[in-house]
């Protein structure tokens, strides 16, 4: 079994000692998205968690505890991007804290458990074509040798969560076109500095690129970094681009506070601040304490590793 942690929220940046305690404990209590009354109990124990992703524009909280961790594989995708607070009001300085954060995890678990995300790519009068071109160069700059790889995606405006947002972003039209002409050129950049690239559900072929499809959750990494094979399939509750894997979720939608304009996960402001005052972090669940009406049922459990060793070269 494979731990998202979390498409849903930034855990590593406002829920890190809840999830620590809930590693500590052994297991987390996530409920249904659709139906809010079925609660499933999860298990996190090194010997059913294949692995654990993390999702963050912000992980700093978690630096100083990764040894908490050490009984578990996981790897960070960690978003930085080159928006001002008018994008993403409540993040960090880039160029200072975060630059600075993304490579103290790198040399605390290695390049190769740290992938770059430059997404979502958004065109605007003030975030332009060759402002991305610029700004994507200056960060690859920063940080190419503390990572090996960099994921793009390019914003999706049919998330029920962005329709609020839309005046605020003052986007531009975007082509296929002109994705590909981006894409190319970043490409080219990402070469330059040692980098592969690939996007993340992207329903156009850029691979006369070198850009290949991403598995944002990757079972090629798992069995890398696990050293054996690893047996799991296409994830089939996301988009059909999406080359992710099977994981659990255990976040909740409606509860970030990073602010971003383009983010699909907060769709009711209202609702970010009651999940909020609802934390508590020695709950088993993120938000809230279990009622007397959920029904609470044990997750099944698929393990993914086997025993057969996998051989990689030396790169």
């Amino acid at each position: 079994m494979v731990i998202s942690a979390s498409r849903r929220t930034d855990i590593p940046a406002f829920y890190s000692d809840w999830f620590l305690g809930r590693i500590k404990e052994g297991f987390v209590l996530v409920r249904n998205p659709v139906n809010f009354r079925q609660v499933s109990r999860i298990r996190l124990t090194p010997d059913v968690v294949d692995g654990i992703v993390f999702w963050t524009k912000n992980p700093a909280p978690m630096v100083k505890r990764l040894d908490e961790l050490k009984d578990f594989t996981y790897y960070f995708q960690f978003s930085i991007t080159p928006y001002g607070t008018d994008i993403e009001p409540n993040l960090p300085p880039k160029n200072t804290d975060l630059i600075t954060t993304f490579k103290r995890i790198s040399e605390i678990i290695g390049a190769d458990r740290i992938i770059w995300r430059y997404d979502p790519i958004l065109l605007s009068d003030k975030y332009n074509f060759d402002y991305h071109i610029k700004a994507f160069r200056k960060i690859a700059e920063k940080l190419h040798n503390y990572t090996r790889k960099v994921t793009i995606s390019f914003i999706d405006t049919d998330y029920k969560g962005l329709k609020s947002n839309l005046s605020e972003l003052k986007l531009i039209n975007f082509s296929h076109d002109t994705q590909r002409e981006m894409s190319a050129k970043l490409a080219s950049i990402a070469s330059e500095f040692g980098l592969s690239i690939d996007t993340c559900a992207e329903k156009i072929d850029l691979s006369e690129f070198g850009v290949e499809q991403a598995r944002c959750i990757d079972d090629r990494l798992f069995s890398k970094l696990l050293s054996c094979t690893f047996d799991a399939q296409k994830d089939r509750n996301q988009r059909l681009e999406c080359g992710c894997i099977s994981s659990v979720d255990i976040g909740m939608y409606n509860s970030c506070e990073n602010g971003c304009l383009y983010c699909y996960a907060n769709y009711n402001k209202n609702a970010i601040a009651d999940n909020r005052a609802k934390h508590n972090p020695l709950s088993p669940l993120l938000f809230g304490e279990v009622g007397p009406n959920d029904k609470v049922s044990d997750r099944p459990v698929m393990v993914y590793r086997n025993s057969q060793v996998a051989f990689y070269e030396d790169e």
